[in-house]
């Protein structure tokens, strides 16, 4: 048996203000299942300023909570670690930090590993980066690109950043551009694509989005960055922010993207995958653009409705990418 086995007193400070209790204990009881941390809620065991709280409690800057001992059997720790047992397939992320300071980072994402655990998936980035930095407090993603999807990726090291970020995401003030590498000679008519999109499960559970007037509205911008020989590689910056919208959108303007199994017929370009090495499309989510909150600096706390500096943050295009254009150049 593993466990924290002493009581412990935590002092809330301003950074977790109006959190709700059982996300912050999942955040900083790393290793405990969520089904004992609801349990020591549920009895009561856990106490905030000497009282029993539920679940949904959020918390006030100033609370104390009162932590009990918390027994972690053995299986649950190897469950735990079982999740970043191919460790050293992540250390290489530390070399893809593009910039980080003590409130966020931004990776250069590889294709091929998943964002977050899950749906198959051990392990991803977030578990990853959490293994090789575990006196690290926070670290949560803010927006998620798909497995296979390299670039640009932000992750949040404080909550009230997490926030602050995902409420530009949800106000398109977070602005997002991707190279894509397409079949066919995009026409320059297609600059912008408005198509709505809806999500469907195929009976082998596997997920699916289609053109559907009772999706939910989507727009892209595509724009032509260079004709390859029957190919192109185009620029698509999301004005919405659907799952698999430039793949979809990209279909649905005739020209989906090269070796990608889902949406396009990948026997028709077999010669060229092949000889490209493909084994999944080129997407890359080149640059990422958002603001920074303005903090005051007596308490520590970003001032609401205000806006600081915009940042801009590049990726540059995976190696293997790059070769592909190359060649079909």
């Amino acid at each position: 048996m593993s466990s924290f086995d002493k009581v412990q007193l935590w002092t809330i400070d301003a950074e977790y203000h109006d959190q709700r209790i059982d996300n912050f204990l999942f955040t900083h009881l790393k290793g405990v299942p969520k089904s004992r941390i609801y349990r020591i809620l549920r009895k009561g065991e856990l106490r905030v300023n000497k009282g029993r709280i539920k679940a949904v409690y959020k918390l006030q800057t100033g609370d104390v909570l009162r932590i009990p001992p918390i027994r972690v059997s053995e299986n649950d720790s190897i469950n735990e670690h079982s999740k970043i047992a191919n460790l050293n397939q992540v250390k290489a992320l530390e070399s893809q930090i593009l910039v980080e300071t003590k409130q966020y980072l931004v990776l250069n994402k590889p294709s091929g590993i998943a964002v977050h655990g899950g749906s198959g998936q051990s392990f991803g980035v977030i578990e990853g980066l959490r293994a090789l930095r575990p006196k690290e407090k926070f670290l949560e993603l803010v927006h998620r690109i798909d497995k296979d999807t390299s670039g640009c990726l932000l992750i949040a090291k404080k909550r009230s950043y997490l926030v602050f970020f995902q409420n530009q995401l949800r106000h398109r003030k977070m602005n997002k551009e991707y190279l894509a590498l397409v079949c066919g000679d995009w026409s320059a008519k297609n600059k912008l694509v408005s198509a709505p999109l809806l999500r469907k499960e195929l009976p082998s559970g596997d997920r699916m989005v289609v053109v559907d007037q009772k999706g939910k509205p989507s727009e892209t911008r595509f724009e032509i960055v260079q004709k390859l020989n029957g190919f192109t590689l185009v620029k698509a910056k999301p004005l919405t922010g659907r799952t698999h919208q430039i793949r979809v959108h990209a279909k649905y303007c005739g020209n989906p993207l090269l070796a990608d199994a889902k949406y396009s017929n990948t026997e028709q370009f077999q010669k060229v995958i092949k000889r490209c090495q493909l084994s999944t499309f080129v997407l890359h989510a080149r640059s990422l653009s958002f603001w920074l909150p303005i903090v005051d600096e007596s308490s520590g706390l970003i001032e609401k409705g205000k806006q600081g500096d915009r940042v801009t943050i590049e990726a540059p295009l995976p190696a293997a990418a790059q070769d592909v254009i190359d060649s079909l150049n």
